[in-house]
């Protein structure tokens, strides 16, 4: 069975990544977040499937670099816990260092660009666009900016 690990950053990247949980059942599955108040559910619903990365905003530029910088080092140490097969994730910063590793050491990476975003490339789908196997987005306009992604409808 196909490991998956899904990964994103909290909030609605996570909201939106969760509305893909039918999968689990399908699938030898992890899930890695950032940690915050709103969504320790997780490790009481989905126990040794899910780790966390430390939260952090750009707000507080100096310490997100830091936070950043360490989530990295978390990243490698989970990527090679898992060794996934897939890596599939909605965004945004948290999720770039994974996929990348991952494109290195095989594993394929497939991204939904946010529901969020009508008009206008986010970073991160910037980012990995080039290193995705598959790239889903869920408005046909964004299609437009992506000539290479996979129009997915609405993940809601």
């Amino acid at each position: 069975m196909p490991k998956i690990l899904f990964i994103s950053s909290t909030g609605g990247h996570l909201t939106e990544m969760m509305q893909l949980k039918s999968l689990f059942k399908k699938y030898d599955y992890y899930i890695i977040t950032e940690k915050t108040k709103s969504n320790l559910y997780l490790k009481d619903e989905y126990k040794e499937h899910v780790s966390f990365l430390v939260y952090g905003t750009k707000d507080h530029l100096f310490r997100y670099i830091f936070k950043f910088l360490f989530n990295i080092i978390k990243t490698v140490f989970l990527y090679f816990k898992v060794c996934p097969d897939y890596i599939i994730t909605t965004g945004t910063h948290t999720a770039g260092p994974m996929c990348y590793l991952g494109k290195i050491f095989g594993s394929k990476i497939i991204y939904v660009e946010t529901f969020a975003n009508i008009k206008t490339k986010t970073i991160t789908g910037k980012l990995i666009y080039p290193v995705a196997d598959r790239f889903i987005v869920q408005w046909e306009s964004m299609l437009k900016l992506y000539p290479q992604a996979e129009y997915g409808g609405w993940i809601f």
